[in-house]
């Protein structure tokens, strides 16, 4: 794991703004096989579906009971796009650094994008800003804002505090458990390929790792989006 990401300083000349490649690279790359998935699913829709649609319409199904656990249908359904967008692009995600990494002059070039704490994090920050933007336009601004000084002004040095907490929570579970799998992995794979018997017998923990680590992606995305609509019902009702 000793590799360096590939940064461009300085970008358009702003000095604070750097890309990493390679996550630009994973995003887009995670980004089309979403999109490939979704017009496979939806391109010959049959009464009886199979192959790619039966698998997305189970997506659909799961997602909406995720939606229905956390509010009432009637509110949810409108969530319903960003919570399949999110459990198809963070499981993508997750999968793309156990198939394979590529590495060139000393720099990662693919890996899991979620593997990166500024993708996650960006993430958690799009769906925290969703909520507060959904909040208020449901419940309007005045009765939105109201509800963090509820039941006592006291409470909103802590309610804030919780918002920053969430978003990091949010973020750095998933790139820890995605991290740490890809870590896991290169120590095995320097296992399988050095010399002697240890290679052989190193083979099979990596597939056993492997199928473990797709359990753990998917396991991550449905935690990712459970969450996310468990926040985004404690902003657009006031049941909670």
């Amino acid at each position: 794991m000793d590799h360096e990401a590939p940064i461009v300083e300085n970008a358009f000349g702003i000095p604070w703004l750097d890309f990493n490649l390679s996550n630009v690279t994973m995003v887009l790359v995670t980004s089309v096989i979403v999109l490939v998935l979704s017009i496979l699913g939806t391109r010959k829709l049959q009464m009886k579906p199979t192959g790619v649609q039966n698998f997305m319409e189970w997506v659909v199904d799961f997602v909406k009971n995720i939606i229905n656990d956390a509010m009432d249908w009637k509110t949810g359904k409108m969530f319903l796009p960003l919570g399949l967008t999110l459990i198809t692009f963070i499981f993508v995600s997750n999968l793309l650094g156990l198939m394979t990494i590529v590495e060139f002059n000393g720099n990662l070039w693919w890996k899991s994008p979620t593997a990166d704490p500024g993708v996650t994090l960006t993430l958690a920050l799009m769906v925290i800003l969703l909520t507060h933007y959904y909040g208020m336009k449901l419940r309007g601004p005045k009765a939105y804002f109201k509800s963090y000084v509820e039941p006592f002004p006291a409470l909103l040095p802590i309610n804030i505090v919780e918002e920053f907490a969430n978003t990091l929570t949010l973020g750095l579970r998933l790139f820890g458990n995605i991290y740490a799998g890809e870590v896991l992995l290169g120590l095995i794979l320097t296992l399988t390929t050095s010399i002697g018997v240890f290679g052989v017998f190193g083979f099979i923990p990596m597939i056993v790792w492997q199928g473990f680590s797709v359990f753990i992606g998917g396991i991550q995305a449905f935690i990712f989006t459970v969450l996310t609509m468990v926040y985004m019902s404690h902003k657009v009702t006031s049941d909670h």
